[in-house]
């Protein structure tokens, strides 16, 4: 039988019942999530040392695997292990939590994504390295970084006469409209203080000012005059401002600030002076010479990437600033110098820095609530053109946001950790604690075939590829627990390329780099094209296949839309899969900036699934659902899968089925 075909002939078995397949404590989940919802990076720290997007509740997989065990002592949340002897696949691992929740349980775990990105970063985070050793290479690393770069970071201060290390530079859009050039601005305003006075710059010449007075004057001889990106037309000629599309991407900003630290007077903020201006210009000059080929940084297909071409860029290269590829140019050739176990997780801290080091990067200084904060790349889960574009200084020797200190220590260290003695939280009132897993790490021991992954506990096989064909034996898998990619608008493919072709020129020999987004889970069409129904249908096939008798097939979802709720149960129904129960719990924090605003589900449906041929209830479809209510519409919507999936429709008729109920 094909890897990819569902299997239609029952298979003799007695069905064995798991906690979950009749309760789940939701309330106390939902609670939990609720929480870690704000900052899930604080409550899995060892799960985040680089970026990836839409992750689930940890608390939330965490209770999931615990519905699964048996044992009366250690089905308690706050227990350790439970999982012995058993194996749990994640075909779509993504962030990694289904991974690093059952490793903690002592489960053997298969993690498959065919983004390496997840699997790089799974290897890096569950594998065990002494401490001492990763911040031993670290200085080394930041000494040498500091040798080769640190005076590409300094300016002159004018209070005391010395040099000292820029904390960022501010940069301004180059724009022109009939008349005039301009510098387009985000904001005037460089820094709300506590006590509400303003540092910001005069706009006719750049002049850094304190409530209305110069501290700080600049030395242009014709200052272009500044303009608020909100103010979008001329007032003169009444015609939009446009950027120079007759120069590169990064030559359309002009440094127009500089921020540093002066012992003798504290934080100051500078206008870019000639000599920080001559600086980048001599920059600009060395950017060829850098060995950097733009034919290995291609944007990625989709609309994401989209963005950036319709605004210039022609690689990602474009993105980054001159002293930034200088930078990059040097870290890549210091790491290459450490031991495999070191350079993974370097790479990981180089690649995972670029979030908060493009000139993607914003500046959230006129926020009274966060002065001088970086705005990160993927904010808003997209590529987004800052008027006002901020650089980090990787170096600086402070631990401020975007620094390699700040990553390394912050996610790093506190991450493995963390993984050394994991903490959950309880909650009793209105008081939140912490309590120590005692008896559980997050770390495991890595296998290359599914033969060594059944001996002991805690170990892990990583898959790079398509989860339709899986290198594993029929019946061999326990649970199947996973969170799918979001139907639409998440282009995960898309947006991980950035980091993609960088951990490529770090680690060019430890993953396949490319790879076919049309076999991602992913529809990469915002209004879907058929490629997720397909897609998802063949991974549950196999799912199907590789699946023990009493298995289980677990999962999260939510959304508003019929044709994903469509294209779920199509893929569900072909495979052979039936509905044993579903659950609802707390999934997103509603003041995240990529949902705010957006009418965003906040919950997600726990779907429990098993083969066809051990149906055990029977689901009556709802005569309509609420939809407005985040619990209540997705807590229908599961019931209507389940009346759906026991039905002998057509795809078609499925289709209809639900935009009856959801439009």
């Amino acid at each position: 039988m094909s890897a990819a075909q569902p299997h239609k002939s029952p298979r003799a078995v007695v069905p064995e019942s798991f906690p979950i397949d009749d309760a789940f404590d939701v309330d106390f989940v939902d609670a939990l999530a609720q929480q870690e919802t704000y900052n899930k990076h604080h409550y899995r720290p060892n799960s985040y040392l680089h970026k990836w997007w839409a992750r689930r509740c940890g608390t939330t997989f965490r209770a999931i695997l615990k519905h699964l065990v048996t044992d009366g002592e250690q089905c308690a949340f706050y227990a350790s292990g439970g999982l012995e002897g058993k194996i749990i696949l994640d075909p779509m691992m993504g962030g990694g939590t289904t991974v690093h929740e059952a490793v903690r349980l002592n489960a053997n775990v298969i993690g498959a994504d065919i983004d390496p990105i997840p699997i790089l970063q799974a290897r890096a985070a569950l594998t065990e390295i002494d401490i001492g050793r990763l911040e031993h290479a670290f200085h080394t690393l930041l000494d040498k970084l500091q040798s080769a770069m640190g005076h590409h970071y300094a300016t002159h201060c004018p209070d005391c006469g010395d040099t000292h290390a820029v904390q960022f530079t501010l940069y301004s859009l180059c724009a022109a409209c009939d008349c005039r050039n301009v510098r387009l601005v985000d904001s005037f305003v460089l820094r709300h203080n506590s006590d509400d006075s303003i540092v910001h710059i005069d706009p006719e010449n750049g002049a850094v000012m304190h409530d209305g007075q110069i501290i700080a004057a600049g030395d242009q001889l014709n200052p272009l005059p500044f303009v608020a990106k909100k103010d979008k037309r001329c007032p003169r000629c009444h015609v939009v401002y446009r950027a120079d599309s007759s120069q590169p991407f990064f030559r359309r900003y002009e440094p127009f600030a500089v921020v540093t630290h002066c012992p003798h007077t504290g934080l100051r903020y500078l206008p870019a002076r000639h000599s920080d201006r001559e600086r980048s210009a001599v920059l600009d000059e060395m950017r060829d010479t850098l060995g950097f080929d733009s034919a290995e940084f291609p944007l990625a297909p989709g609309p994401k990437s989209d963005n950036l071409r319709q605004h210039g860029a022609a690689s990602y290269l474009d993105v980054f600033s001159s002293r930034q590829l200088l930078f990059l140019r040097h870290a890549c050739d210091i790491i290459s110098t450490f031991e495999p176990a070191v350079r993974l997780n370097f790479a990981l801290l180089l690649s995972t820095s670029l979030e908060f080091n493009s000139l993607l990067c914003g500046y959230k200084g006129a926020l009274k609530s966060r002065p001088g904060a970086v705005r990160h790349t993927f904010t808003r889960h997209a590529y987004t053109i800052p008027a006002t574009a901020l650089e980090v200084n990787p170096l600086y020797e402070r631990r401020t946001s975007g620094t390699l200190r700040n990553l390394f220590f912050g996610r790093l260290v506190q991450g493995k950790r963390w993984a050394a003695q994991p903490v959950e939280r309880r909650i009793d009132g209105d008081e939140i604690t912490t309590v120590p897993i005692h008896g559980e790490t997050d770390f495991g021991r890595e296998v290359t075939s599914y033969n060594h992954l059944c001996e002991g506990k805690q170990r892990f096989m990583l898959l790079q590829g398509s989860s339709a064909e899986l290198p594993l034996p029929d019946a061999t898998v326990d649970f199947v627990v996973t969170d799918p990619p979001y139907f639409d608008s998440v282009q995960y493919g898309d947006l991980a390329a950035y980091f993609r072709v960088w951990l490529r020129q770090m680690l060019p020999d430890d993953a396949t780099w490319h790879y076919d987004l049309n076999a991602a889970a992913v529809d990469q069409h915002a209004n879907g094209n058929g490629q997720y129904d397909a897609v998802l249908g063949a991974i549950f096939g196999e799912c199907r296949r590789v699946l023990r008798p009493d298995g289980r097939l677990i999962f999260t979802f939510h959304h508003w839309k019929p044709q994903a709720w469509a294209a779920l149960t199509v893929a569900l129904m072909q495979s052979g899969f039936s509905l044993v129960n579903r659950y609802v719990v707390h999934a997103e924090n509603l003041t995240s900036i990529h949902i705010a605003n957006q009418n965003a589900l906040l919950h997600d449906v726990i779907l429990v699934l098993a083969s066809a041929e051990n149906q055990r209830r029977i689901w009556a479809t709802p005569d309509t659902i609420d939809k407005s209510d985040s619990r209540a519409f997705c807590e229908s919507c599961g019931t209507a899968l389940g009346a759906l999936l026991q039905s002998e429709l057509s795809p078609l008729e499925v289709a209809h089925r639900w935009k009856t109920l959801l439009e």
